[in-house]
């Protein structure tokens, strides 16, 4: 069967009128944005409330031993801060996917949807295209209205004491625009790889969130102060994810076959 693009906008669109129906998976959605722009927002908040220059200073001479005493070590540590949260921001585009694409294939087999979607005369490709754009585009549109909502909520605490906008700066905006995508295809990749071999939808989004747990140990890393985030250290954690993207959307698209699947579950 040939693909067909209008094909698996229509699995697509399927896909956005279940997940209308579900409020609970909804509000679970938008929970994680809102403790990630609210988090470092309230942590700058405090900061600059009453910032003591020495105590700031001993911290920005942590991870920059060598900081000129011309720098202004407040501000450095707010930008310290940003930088390093952009490596927890990413859980945004790599989770939300997962609580939608692990509904893809468990979940369509426990509410009993899964054979009349197989019988459909749709393609594997066009199936799998279809439930990714589904997850990856409310995952991607989450994503930069919160970093929106992020930079206007962070500025405005910054602003009085800093006298300046701290957000956005280059490496959010590549960040943001290019490797959160690319984030948002690698967690909808597992989770559809996922579901296509468990047979419950719970399951599958609790082995599928594996897939943070590298994520955290590089924030880590920068928190510690062992590795040095910025733009081009995104741009090759980016170039990695972008491999995986294609890897996954291939073995999926393999993996996901019909007899196999309605024969296993049947």
């Amino acid at each position: 069967m040939s693909f067909r693009l209008h094909r698996a906008l229509a699995v697509a669109w399927k896909e956005a009128l279940d997940l209308r129906k579900n409020p609970g998976l909804l509000a679970s959605m938008l929970a994680l944005p809102a403790v990630l722009v609210l988090v470092p927002t309230g942590v700058v908040w405090a900061w600059l409330r009453h910032p003591d220059e020495l105590s700031f200073r001993t911290m920005a001479l942590f991870y920059e031993p060598n900081l000129p005493r011309a720098v202004d070590p407040v501000r450095f540590m707010v930008d310290k801060l940003v930088v390093d949260w952009f490596g927890i921001f990413l859980l945004m585009p790599v989770f939300v996917p997962i609580l939608i694409s692990s509904q893809s294939v468990a979940g369509e087999k426990e509410r009993r949807t899964l054979e009349p979607l197989l019988a459909a005369p749709v393609s594997a490709a066009e199936l799998v295209l279809g439930k990714s754009l589904a997850s990856v585009v409310p995952a991607v549109a989450i994503t930069w209205l919160s970093f929106a909502v992020f930079v206007a909520a962070v500025d405005a605490v910054a602003w009085p004491l800093i006298q300046g906008p701290v957000l956005p700066n280059g490496m959010w905006l590549f960040g943001v625009g290019v490797v959160a995508p690319l984030f948002a295809f690698l967690g909808n990749g597992l989770a559809v790889l996922v579901s296509a071999r468990v047979g419950e939808a719970r399951l599958a989004q609790q082995l599928s969130a594996l897939v943070v747990l590298p994520l955290m140990g590089l924030v880590g890393g920068q928190l510690a102060g062992w590795i040095r985030a910025g733009t081009a250290y995104y741009a090759v954690l980016g170039a990695v994810v972008l491999v995986l993207d294609v890897v996954l959307v291939r073995v999926s698209v393999r993996l996901f076959d019909r007899e196999r699947l309605v024969s296993r579950w049947s």
